[in-house]
């Protein structure tokens, strides 16, 4: 591609050493420049890519987008913020692939990935070849791979479009974060339904403030198109006011009021998973859609109170897509969940549940639907967030120690997941110390331990007839599942260890090699 047809659509504030020649790809990391590539360098938190344009220029790059010129021999392009102009890059080099997908942007503190790998299911029973993005996979028609963020970068985004188009995918749902957001990761991908499920206190210490959060958020939102189709839970204030905030058509509804055009009503827990009915209120006119004044009862296959909001906003997506209802009963019906999320991974004198964990909203979720669960005893492994600073470590703390009587909870597991996690999700120690402090104030009896076979192994010592594990945590309980397994194993050698092995079968982070 020329040069110039490349930039298109880019503010270039100056240019130095210009040079019209064609490029045969971009990169925005100098170890990924091949000959004939253009570096697009970037500030990051931990480094600055302007420092490795000499490294670029060694390794073939014909130009670079800089946001400060270099002294280097190398045709350099100026603009304000390589990052914007990286999405713009990528999008014209993969020819804006997104624009011939019928995509859905969804974006939440909670749930985004259940919403959609719920989508998936529903699509996919539509009839429609489905393509997921998000932070356990990507899946786009010939491959499925783990995802290393929950909203790849620009340049790579537009490269999974392309390969979903290429593979003849027509719909595609895609977790958005804030941290996409704010970094314009999605400035270039065209939405054609975008969803705001839920808002919640979460990555303050990230963006600086809870306000900073919101507006980045909401962002996805406020510069939808006006052909697009935005789905927005009005439980929330904050939420409802985008309302009025954004030139996209709007379809509302309601898990625990009336104010929605689509309600849920009557919910119910049998076993932990849940039956309601859903209500559209009146005909709701959306354009190329009308979705029907009416009601219908779910069943869904996958337990939690909190699946409820996630499957709420998958069918009302679905429902502005033109999905017949049938075919979303079916789907949330059949469903079986995403792992991790208040995942059922050993029933038998006692049970394991694996929960992603995250936030107070989470927490909230995941233990008001355990407190109304049968049981003796409820013991709770929960590994530590690293790398998420001090204020959710402190909330996350809080909202344990908020849930300890209704619970009945004496002893606490807490791990720092050494050995199981990466540099960027390790704790620190001011992140321990400040769990430490807030459960120090109870007489709640804590104990730490580096690792998960420590920590999980010290509460399968103790577990006894109908009591519930709860493995809880984001990135730090990721392998707690196999070590569980594995001690259970060890402790109980005549086990059926197929049966015992089952649930990691269906997980994708365990089988990349066969996929």
């Amino acid at each position: 591609m020329k040069l110039n047809m490349l930039l298109e659509g880019i503010e270039i504030l100056e240019t130095r050493n210009a040079l019209d020649s064609d490029v045969k790809g971009v990169a925005y990391h100098s170890k990924r420049v091949k000959e004939g590539y253009i570096y697009v360098a970037i500030k990051g938190y931990k480094t600055d890519g302007h420092l490795y344009i000499g490294e670029a220029l060694e390794k073939g790059a014909v130009a670079a987008v800089v946001e400060e010129f270099s002294d280097l021999p190398i045709h350099q392009i100026r603009v304000a913020n390589s990052r914007v102009a990286l999405s713009r890059l990528g999008a014209n080099l993969y020819g804006h692939p997104s624009k011939f997908i019928k995509t859905v942007g969804v974006t939440a503190t909670n749930g985004k990935t259940t919403t959609t790998f719920i989508l998936d299911r529903i699509f996919e029973l539509a009839g429609f070849k489905s393509g997921v993005i998000g932070s356990v996979l990507n899946k786009t028609g010939g491959r499925i791979e783990t995802a290393e963020l929950t909203t790849p970068e620009s340049l790579d985004l537009q490269g999974l479009f392309s390969e979903m188009l290429g593979n003849g995918i027509t719909r595609a749902s895609m977790e958005v974060s804030s941290s996409a957001l704010e970094l314009y990761r999605t400035n270039d991908i065209d939405y054609d339904i975008v969803s705001f499920a839920n808002f919640s206190r979460e990555h303050i210490d990230q963006h600086g403030s809870f306000e900073r959060y919101w507006e980045v958020k909401s962002s996805l939102i406020r510069n939808a198109k006006g052909s697009a189709i935005a789905v927005l839970n009005v439980d929330d204030d904050r939420i409802a006011s985008l309302r009025e905030q954004t030139k996209a058509k709007v379809v509302t509804y309601s898990i625990s009021g009336d104010n929605g055009d689509i309600l849920c009503k009557g919910v119910t827990l049998i076993k932990g998973r849940a039956n309601y009915q859903v209500i559209v209120k009146k005909d709701i006119d959306l354009g190329e859609v009308t979705i029907k004044k009416g009601d219908f009862n779910i069943s869904l296959g996958i337990p939690g109170y909190h699946s409820v909001e996630n499957a709420m906003a998958a069918t009302v997506i679905a429902l502005a897509d033109g999905i017949p209802v049938n075919i979303i009963i079916d789907a949330l019906n059949s469903f079986k969940g995403v792992e991790r999320r208040f995942e059922f991974i050993f029933e038998d004198d006692f049970i394991i549940v694996d929960d992603h964990f995250a936030n107070v909203k989470n927490i909230n979720s995941t233990l008001s639907t355990l407190a109304d669960m049968e049981k003796n005893k409820l013991h709770i492994v929960y590994a530590i967030r690293g790398n998420r600073g001090t204020t959710v470590n402190r909330e996350n703390a809080e909202a344990l120690v908020y849930w300890r009587d209704k619970l009945g909870i004496n002893d606490l597991v807490a791990t720092r997941s050494i050995g199981a996690v990466g540099w960027k999700d390790e704790v620190a120690p001011e992140e321990e110390q400040v769990f430490k402090e807030v459960i120090s104030q109870t007489d709640l009896r804590l104990k730490v331990f580096d690792t998960l076979e420590e920590a999980i192994g010290d509460v399968l010592k103790r577990v006894e007839r109908d009591d519930i594990i709860l493995l809880a945590g984001c990135q730090g309980m990721d392998r707690g599942a196999r070590v569980a397994f594995d001690l259970i194993a060890g402790m109980r050698p005549e086990i059926d260890r197929e049966k015992l092995y089952y649930p990691l079968e269906r997980r994708v982070s365990e089988h990349m090699d066969q996929l």
